[in-house]
């Protein structure tokens, strides 16, 4: 059966009346609708009523699970419950003594990659029993090896409602443009794949990587890709226009989203030399993908990553927490952190992360929620102020966005909203939507 709803956000005094407890603003929010709340925007809350959003950490607890049962053959769990490639270890350039050592404990080479922009090379080992087990015997004959789990990263966000209509912006696309000048800006994006055919990027320069060549558009790549450059007359990102570097780390496989791929996804960004790089994925500390994450930094490039949704008490989560990764958190139209996201120091910055409108694919638009959403508008905000990798130029960068930020919760910079929020003007809501379930 077909139900219609009709979501109407609501922008009157009276909800205006109802928000207590905000912190006060430095000046009005650019662009703001007439009879907005200074301290934030009214919305319908059936906005999030498809999704139990204080439960999403469950939802990526339930995905890993359901994973993990669907592809046995192909995936098995560490010692902490996380997914990794079955029988794989990854090696980070292993000596050849190293090699021959464990080629004499029966492990054999499945594959090799030299990764020539970050002077990394990486050997994939296969082991001959359980993995855990085969991880120690391998680090304790080679204390001073770098050895670790072909770990599966996770996207950190979910589509809460589909079929969705925007309201018509309040500036004029020239007047957007004039303002947030970004044809010279350039972005990378590792997540999923990205619909190119989509009406937000039809104007836009977006060049994909990975899957053999081949195009496997996805809606969370869609949705995080139209938040960084998308450009249509009813929506805008933060830097529409800005050239975009898509690498596709799942191509719709089981052992999407593997270290392995993440690693080499960073190494074709640092090929291109794209300055600002988005990734909207969360999952455990990998030692390998560590060195690839600082070596990228040391380059002079930005990395942005989500926080992740596992909970304001859960651990932190990867590439958010490692040191100089600018992690960002998510919060509602009215300011508030997102119940759901991690909190810690790995948080540098709090953007527009629920009751926020992305594309889908292959047309359309969806409200989307979670830290995975915040992320691109802190990234696209990063590019327009870096136009090559540089590491003084990419810390001026970072420095300069936080003077920008309004400050939110108690002292600046806090493990709740780090410096502070940013990319509020950027949030595309629906005035008037309606929403289809079958």
């Amino acid at each position: 059966m077909r139900v219609r709803i009709f979501l109407l956000c609501l922008f009157g005094p009276a909800l205006a009346a109802a928000q207590v407890g905000l912190p006060p603003m430095r000046a009005p929010l650019p662009n703001a609708l007439p009879g907005l709340p200074a301290t934030g925007l009214a919305v319908d809350p059936r906005l999030d009523a498809e999704l139990p959003t204080s439960n999403l950490g469950d939802l990526r607890a339930l995905r890993i699970r359901a994973l993990l049962r669907s592809h046995r053959d192909l995936l098995e769990a560490d010692p902490h419950g996380n997914p990794i490639v079955r029988g794989e270890v990854l090696a980070v350039a292993p000596t050849p003594a190293a090699l021959a050592a464990a080629a004499a404990a029966g492990f054999s080479v499945a594959r090799e990659a030299n990764l020539g922009t970050l002077d990394l090379r990486i050997v994939v080992l296969r082991a001959v029993s359980g993995t855990a087990h085969s991880l120690a015997r391998l680090q304790a004959a080679d204390p001073a090896g770098v050895y670790d789990f072909n770990h599966i990263y996770i996207e950190s966000g979910a589509v809460v409602a589909a079929d969705v209509a925007l309201a018509q912006p309040v500036a004029s696309q020239a007047e957007a443009a004039d303002r947030n000048p970004s044809q010279a800006a350039r972005v990378g994006l590792i997540d999923t794949g990205v619909d190119p055919a989509h009406e937000v990027f039809k104007s836009e320069a977006v060049h994909q990587h990975g899957c053999s060549g081949r195009v496997v558009p996805h809606d969370h790549g869609t949705a995080v890709a139209s938040l960084l450059v998308g450009r249509a007359p009813t929506f805008s990102g933060a830097a529409p226009g800005a050239e975009l570097y898509a690498a596709d780390v799942y191509c719709g496989l089981p052992t999407g989203g593997a270290t392995e791929e993440v690693a080499e996804a960073f190494a074709w960004l640092v090929q291109h030399q794209v300055p600002v790089i988005n990734i909207s994925l969360v999952g455990p500390p990998n030692r390998l993908l560590e060195v690839v994450v600082q070596r990228v930094l040391a380059s002079g490039h930005i990395i942005v990553a989500a926080v992740g949704n596992d909970g304001p008490a859960a651990p932190p989560l990867y590439p958010a927490a490692w040191p100089g990764v600018v992690g960002v958190t998510g919060v509602d139209a009215q300011r508030h952190v997102l119940v759901e996201a991690e909190r810690g120091p790995q948080v540098k910055f709090s953007a527009p992360g629920a009751q926020l409108a992305a594309a889908k694919s292959p047309s359309g638009y969806v409200v989307v929620r979670g830290t995975s959403f915040a992320a691109p508008l802190v990234a696209g905000l990063l590019a327009l102020r870096l136009p090559a990798p540089d590491p003084a130029s990419a810390v001026a960068a970072i420095n300069a966005l936080a003077g920008e930020a309004t400050h939110l919760g108690s002292g600046s910079p806090n493990s709740v909203y780090g410096f502070g929020l940013v990319g509020e003007a950027l949030r595309r809501q629906p005035v008037l939507a309606t929403l289809r379930a079958e």
